[in-house]
């Protein structure tokens, strides 16, 4: 089996999950592939041969992220005003595309792939989720879903994650195997 983990990641907090999702998945399965990349590098010589394509984002503004919110969370992230220092990236951030970008140019997958979807969100009744949006586009890119999609919960915007949501994440990623 070979295993593509991709995630968009600002604060690090998404990336932290993905890791962990990735460490369960070996667990699971030491025979497996599989590779953690960020979504700046998951370009379709990484994810054209994947059997198992699991993404995952932050949650921004009640969904997916965009290049607006991108933008304003990795100045949050940096300590600059929104306006200021257009090029500044917080701790753990990726500098390429988002996933909604990311999705337009994703090729079709190899015939029986599979996916999976993951967020990072805030645990608000409010706060709403990136993951379903995610795995809407995972089954219009011909992915058929192994499962529901998954949130992760974070203290605050910049994190941390909450305790045991990394135990949890790694459990899931076994869950996929």
């Amino acid at each position: 089996m070979q295993a593509v983990i991709v995630y968009e990641s600002v604060y690090g907090n998404t990336r932290i999950v993905a890791e962990a999702i990735a460490e369960g998945l070996r667990g699971a399965r030491p025979d497996a592939v599989v590779r953690c990349v960020p979504v700046a590098g998951a370009g379709p010589e990484v994810t054209g041969s994947a059997d198992l394509l699991v993404a995952g984002g932050p949650t921004h503004v009640y969904g997916m992220s965009s290049g607006t919110t991108r933008r304003m969370a990795r100045l949050a992230a940096a300590g600059t005003p929104a306006g200021n220092e257009p090029g500044t990236r917080g701790p753990g951030s990726d500098p390429g595309p988002g996933l909604r970008t990311w999705f337009r140019s994703l090729p079709e997958p190899r015939p029986g792939a599979r996916g999976a979807a993951f967020d990072t969100r805030a645990d608000m009744l409010i706060s709403g989720g990136a993951a379903h949006g995610i795995a809407r586009r995972l089954t219009h890119h011909h992915y058929d879903l192994v499962t529901a999609p998954e949130g992760f919960v974070v203290e605050s915007t910049g994190g941390p994650l909450r305790t045991g949501e990394r135990e949890r994440a790694v459990a899931w990623g076994a869950s996929l195997a």
